[in-house]
């Protein structure tokens, strides 16, 4: 039986994108201000409770790789908003999230915003970019067909500089928090929890003791 509950979400965010494109190291950057050179490939989901005047977001870093996909689409159920990510240096790290993730959120969520982030920026001084601003924005345009002309959700990100991480964050609690009544009410918790997901042995194991069905 729970001790405690994890505190209630006034909406839930995926974050998608393949494999080694950065999600992790964009949301350690977003919650902890730092940048981690080393981190492990995402196995199942981990998720972020994250509070900005009084609104608090649950966010679903979910695993890249292919063979991931069927546990991905169990952790986009009921999302509000997907984040999609790609690698701006990566030309198939796009080509993966228009064949594969935007999909996933067209069949297994009612998203309302899908916001697309191109990272690694801070490569472009050595690296050549691979997609260009112009098409990143049309198909960022495309997938959030009800928003007004001219109100387009791209941005690139640099996790190294933090350069624009805020800035993703900030456009999602201006344009959903304020339309969304709370999903639960979970009183007397700290102000962040942080909950790792795992599948082995058909086993979830969840981090810190921090047990709730209130944030999915």
């Amino acid at each position: 039986m729970c001790k405690r509950r994890l505190r209630g979400a006034d909406m839930k965010v995926v974050l998608l994108g393949d494999v080694n494109i950065g999600k992790t190291t964009l949301l350690i950057r977003y919650m902890e201000k730092r940048f981690e050179s080393k981190t492990l490939a995402t196995v199942g989901a981990t998720f972020t409770v994250k509070t900005q005047d009084n609104n608090n977001i649950a966010i679903w870093d979910t695993a890249g790789q292919e063979r991931y996909c069927g546990l991905s689409s169990f952790y986009c159920r009921n999302a509000d908003v997907a984040v999609l990510a790609f690698d701006i240096t990566n030309r198939d790290s796009f080509r993966a999230l228009k064949n594969r993730c935007i999909q996933l959120t067209n069949t297994v969520t009612n998203c309302s915003l899908r916001v697309l982030v191109g990272t690694k920026s801070d490569l472009l001084k050595d690296k050549r970019r691979q997609v260009t601003l112009e098409e990143a924005q049309q198909l960022a345009a495309s997938i959030n067909p009800s928003l007004p002309e001219g109100d387009v959700p791209y941005f690139e990100t640099s996790s190294v500089t933090g350069v624009n991480v805020e800035k993703v964050f900030d456009y999602i609690f201006e344009h959903c928090c304020a339309k969304k009544a709370p999903i639960t009410s979970c009183p007397n918790s700290p102000p962040t929890e942080t909950v790792k997901l795992s599948f082995a042995a058909k086993t979830i194991s969840i981090a810190h003791n921090a047990v709730s069905c209130c944030v999915y």
